[in-house]
């Protein structure tokens, strides 16, 4: 009897222009077939199973029924067609080639199964001619060329690993995918417009707009993603956190070096934003943080102070935590801390000589050429001054001379800012009180570093004082 509610399996590993081309012409063939044949297909949304841009080799590990992990290839339209086929739903398998129905000799297995499970085989047939399970003679043919299949597959894997490698090692993107936000479809070329939309995302994330806010208003301003009409939350943070923006290449999950592509975001500012992301990811806030936590030390142990919380018994303080290791022992009022600290840093910023402990502060050789050079001329002006005021020289020569050493001081003032780090560039390029006020208590701790990189040791209270804030607590803490 010729089945009269069949199924026509269609599926292709890779779909890459998202038409469905490949699926439509496997249907055309498989209902030529079937006229020929003299079988009927079933319903079309029932019986016609379309699995496009599927793997019938690629396995992940799925949890099984019993709780157990285990490597299986993914392929719910398959899995509904068998089970169509052994409820009885379903008598007769249409496909256009074996490999079409079957690369995992596991599938095929379980398609034997329910073929052989009914009391009068299911017919199973292809356009190709290569699949039948009509006898055990084509039974084991069917097997022996699923395993070829399957070690054709491995093989095409294992080349095409290996050659991702190389790409990888060298730098090079992999090529094939999706078109990555930013770049042209070679990977490499920057497309203008885009990477102005990622470096307008970076400073609204640091300006500490969450990334479902950012995805709104990229919809409002009319920019699209890709493959889709809208952005989300997931799609905005797989741009942001992507390292490819960064001139860095990533292979299998993690980053192994530079790329020949050139960065859209600098390096610091794109780690930047992925710790903004990841700290609000992870549910803090840096509102709600001590922002001197990691810069104050205990004089007694040495451990680190934390910020702790105010509650109805204590206000807001620094203290060495005992679930830590610390030893409980030291402990300072945080707010009137964070008021000194604070107007200390102001002072510093705002501080004509600023400059000197801003390029002391950078460890670069540049920078080091940097400080011995405005050193010099700092020490050439007062020279200067003093020959003008002794009057061995004419007030013509001695404005000349000012102002070529002027420009040079100039340049490396330029060069510091240049080299500093982004947060303290915006407070330098403003009112420095204002935008201090402004930072978020991360970008204010960062500064504190900056300037004081081993932070501040705090101080027992002294016992014939009263027990109140004493800035005296607080010293700079030596290098070990």
């Amino acid at each position: 009897m010729k089945p009269l509610r069949a199924i026509l399996l269609l599926r292709i590993s890779d779909d890459r222009s998202g038409e469905a081309a490949g699926v439509a012409r496997q249907e055309d063939d498989g209902r030529r077939l079937a006229d020929r044949l003299g079988w009927t297909i079933g319903p079309e949304e029932t019986h016609v199973i379309v699995e496009n841009d599927t793997s019938a080799f690629k396995r992940r590990k799925i949890r099984l029924p019993d709780g157990s992990i285990a490597l299986r290839t993914v392929r719910p339209g398959f899995r509904r067609g068998l089970d169509m086929l052994a409820l009885g739903e379903a008598d007769g398998l249409l496909a256009y080639d074996l490999d079409r129905v079957a690369r995992d000799p596991r599938d095929l297995e379980d398609l034997i199964d329910v073929v052989e499970s009914k009391h009068r085989r299911v017919p199973v047939e292809s356009v190709s001619g290569s699949l039948r399970l009509a006898n055990d003679a084509d039974v084991t043919m069917a097997r022996v060329m699923v395993a070829v299949a399957n070690k054709s597959s491995r093989d095409t894997a294992r080349r095409v690993t290996r050659k991702h490698e190389e790409l990888a090692a060298q730098g090079k993107p992999g090529g094939g995918g999706i078109r990555p936000f930013g770049y042209e479809p070679d990977g490499k070329t920057i497309r203008a417009d885009e990477a102005e939309a990622i470096r307008w995302m970076a400073e609204q994330i640091l300006d500490g707009e969450s990334l479902s806010g950012l995805a709104v208003r990229l919809n409002e301003r009319g920019v699209r993603p890709v493959r889709s009409e809208q952005w989300n939350v997931r799609s905005v943070w797989s741009v942001l956190t992507g390292p490819r923006i960064a001139g860095l290449r990533r292979f299998r999950g993690a980053v192994v070096g530079e790329a020949t592509w050139e960065a859209i975001l600098d390096r610091d500012v794109w780690e930047e934003v992925r710790a903004r992301i990841s700290e609000r990811a992870s549910g803090h806030s840096n509102r709600l943080t001590r922002w001197l936590t990691g810069v104050l030390w205990c004089s007694l142990c040495g451990h680190a102070l934390r910020g702790v919380a105010a509650n109805k018994r204590i206000n807001a303080r620094y203290w060495c935590p005992t679930p830590d290791g610390g030893c409980g022992k030291i402990a300072i009022t945080a707010p009137p801390l964070e008021d000194l600290i604070g107007e200390r840093m102001v002072e510093l910023l705002t501080d004509p000589d600023m400059m000197k402990d801003l390029i002391s502060a950078l460890s670069s050789s540049s920078a080091d050429e940097a400080r011995v050079q405005l050193a010099e001329d700092e020490a050439q002006l007062k020279d200067l001054a003093r020959m003008w005021a002794t009057r061995r020289i004419t007030l013509g020569e001695y404005t000349e001379a000012r102002g070529i050493i002027e420009e040079r001081i100039k340049n490396a003032r330029q060069f510091a800012l240049g080299s500093a780090p982004r947060a303290l560039r915006h407070l330098l390029e403003g009112d420095v009180r204002s935008r201090w006020d402004a930072l978020t208590p991360t970008d204010r701790r960062e500064m504190v570093r900056l300037f004081v990189p081993h932070g501040f040791t705090v101080l027992p209270l002294a016992k014939h004082k009263p027990r109140r804030f004493d800035p005296e607590r607080l010293v700079p803490r030596s290098p070990e």
